[in-house]
């Protein structure tokens, strides 16, 4: 069988969603026959090493997500395909285009909400546009074959826009890249800080979900005794002194060493649809502050890390306070036997490769789809 990925979420500086992409290739390809590619907006129309189809697609910016608006191209890049199955991992004009071409192919079209877009547009744009978002996300979900989401609260957050039987499946980790035997105890003497230090981190992207603007406030009211490592795109951003910016990690054993290296991951964001690189960090066993807020408290357990008031510096700062109380060694061994029991990528995605089994028998019994409008 021929399996399609189909998303615009994959620029130089994406994140969490490129990472399954390819972990989701690794794994197919050790342990099935089910071929598999991506089709996805490039510069220019080109076939990358990971199974990528490009297609060249206009971008706002250099480095951003491209926007795939010329439909017709894209349906018949996927035509061209032929998928048995298919995945879109959002819901912008290529999704548009995938439906209509699975459509004709008579194959089914899963879709995996990585993203709340109803939530990133009202906080840009304000009330009135998210109620637009709603309902075109509505109808987009609502005529996919199959509705996955990461996590249960990107579930209820898809039940409040109107799609209903979603099905919630976690993703997982590399557990032996982000491993504790990436701790490198080099990392403080080449950020120039003394051993005595309490170093966390964080990486992923700057959007404003992220609430890097928190997260540094954080640290400035914190002082010297603590410091941040970022990890993440190039940014214009005033940088506390105790905060150091390091270039995006593309590599992952780079990104490993990081997480395992500090003392923790420190994370302001609070609209977290799943949070990958809280799994990579525990993985590495490292403990997590973050926001009680989004999918982060099915993840961080009491045992893992500490969790605080969302959007508050003062409060992420006396969360910082309190994981240092608390033993960052003892949550960093109860986070790796989390994941190793949870949330390795085998068990993912065997999970997975059940439901995309579910979504190929209707068609062969000739009965409804999974979800219709």
């Amino acid at each position: 069988m021929h399996l399609l990925d189909v998303t615009m979420l994959y620029a130089p500086t994406s994140g969490g969603v490129v990472r399954y992409l390819r972990a989701k290739r690794t794994w197919l390809r050790r342990h099935t026959s089910i071929r598999h590619s991506l089709l996805v907006p490039g510069a220019a129309d080109a076939h990358g090493r990971h199974g990528e189809i490009y297609l060249r697609t206009w971008a706002l910016r250099p480095r951003g997500h491209r926007w795939p608006l010329a439909v017709r191209r894209w349906s018949n890049a996927f035509r061209a395909c032929a998928p048995g199955l298919s995945e879109v991992g959002d819901a912008g004009p290529g999704a548009w285009a995938a439906r209509h071409a699975a459509e004709a192919l008579d194959a089914p079209l899963i879709a995996f909400c990585h993203s709340d877009i109803v939530r990133m547009v009202e906080r840009r744009s304000g009330a009135l546009p998210g109620m637009a978002a709603q309902l075109y996300a509505r109808e987009f979900y609502r005529r996919c074959d199959l509705v996955i989401a990461p996590s249960a609260f990107m579930r209820a957050r898809l039940g409040d826009w109107g799609v209903e039987r979603v099905v919630v499946r976690p993703l997982g980790v590399d557990v032996a890249t982000f491993s504790p035997g990436r701790r490198s105890l080099a990392l403080r003497r080449e950020l120039g800080l003394p051993a005595r230090v309490r170093l966390l981190a964080y990486a992923g992207r700057f959007s404003q979900e992220k609430n890097i603007g928190v997260l540094l406030d954080a640290f400035r009211a914190l002082g010297d005794d603590y410091h941040l490592v970022l990890a993440g795109p190039a940014s214009a951003l005033p940088l506390p002194r105790n905060v150091t910016l390091l270039p995006f990690l593309h590599s992952s054993l780079e990104l490993a060493r990081i997480l395992a290296s500090a003392d923790g991951l420190v994370h302001a964001g609070d609209q977290e649809t799943f949070g990958l690189v809280l799994l990579e960090a525990m993985a590495c066993g490292r403990g997590v502050i973050g926001a009680a807020a989004g999918a982060i408290p099915e993840i961080v357990t009491p045992d893992t890390g500490v969790l605080v008031r969302a959007g508050s510096a003062s409060a992420l700062a006396e969360g910082v306070r309190a994981f240092y109380e608390r033993d960052p060694d003892a949550l960093g061994t109860a986070a790796r036997m989390r994941v190793e029991r949870d949330y390795t990528w085998d068990a993912a995605m065997r999970g997975l490769l059940g439901l995309y089994r579910a979504a190929l028998a209707p068609r062969s019994a000739g009965s409804e789809r999974y979800a219709t409008s």
